[in-house]
């Protein structure tokens, strides 16, 4: 194999191509990998190729590619468009819903959870208590509204709303509720759902 030239000891001809070579030698890597002196010597003959064929391209007895000479004529194809990702939810939706950080969920939740747990388990207290809960919460839901923001009337506004709304639907909803659950009246169930609606909205609303 010593008086073979490199093209003859990696078994191709002198006019193979580059991706010819370089298959031969991977094949031959593959056969010999256990004769270390073996794949030495094609080692050899691989790296003694491309040097002939790096002098003979510069001497210009190999034609180069036009692609590979004038890189800059080669047509690039026209870049993909990535595919815009659609939007979970509205625009206008996405203004108000805020992303909250564990403590802006729990601390108003801690508030509200003991303010149900009054309005609940306290019913001998009577109205006062409720319409005092009610006060406080309130109070809880304008404090966290507008720290987020510092914009009061906005965080009055928002919470006079969730006020109407967790009452009047309390109303509706407590004549089919407490004749299954009779332990609470429609007074607290009308305030524990209010507090439920201030908190999501002290909490997730920006």
């Amino acid at each position: 194999m010593s008086d073979q030239n490199p093209y003859e000891k990696l078994g191709v001809s002198e006019e193979a191509s580059f991706d010819e070579i370089q298959d031969a030698r991977n094949r031959l890597f593959e056969q010999y990998s256990g004769d270390a002196k073996r794949l030495e010597i094609i080692e050899a003959a691989y790296d003694a190729i491309l040097m002939d064929r790096l002098r003979m391209r510069q001497e210009g007895k190999i034609k180069v590619p036009e692609r590979i000479r004038f890189p800059e004529l080669r047509v690039q194809s026209p870049p993909k468009e990535s595919p815009t990702p659609r939007e979970q939810s509205p625009a206008w939706l996405q203004r108000m819903l805020d992303q909250p950080t564990p403590a802006d969920v729990l601390l108003p939740g801690a508030w509200y959870l003991g303010l149900s747990a009054i309005s609940v388990f306290y019913p001998e207290a009577g109205d006062q208590v409720l319409q005092l809960a009610l006060v406080v919460g309130v109070g809880v839901s304008i404090y966290f509204l507008n720290r987020k923001e510092g914009k009061f009337g906005r965080a009055v506004l928002f919470t006079l709303i969730c006020l109407i709304i967790g009452l009047i639907a309390g109303g509706l909803v407590a004549g089919w509720l407490i004749s299954q659950t009779p332990f609470i009246t429609s007074n607290q169930f009308s305030t524990v759902l209010t507090f439920i609606l201030l908190w999501l909205v002290s909490s997730f609303l920006r």
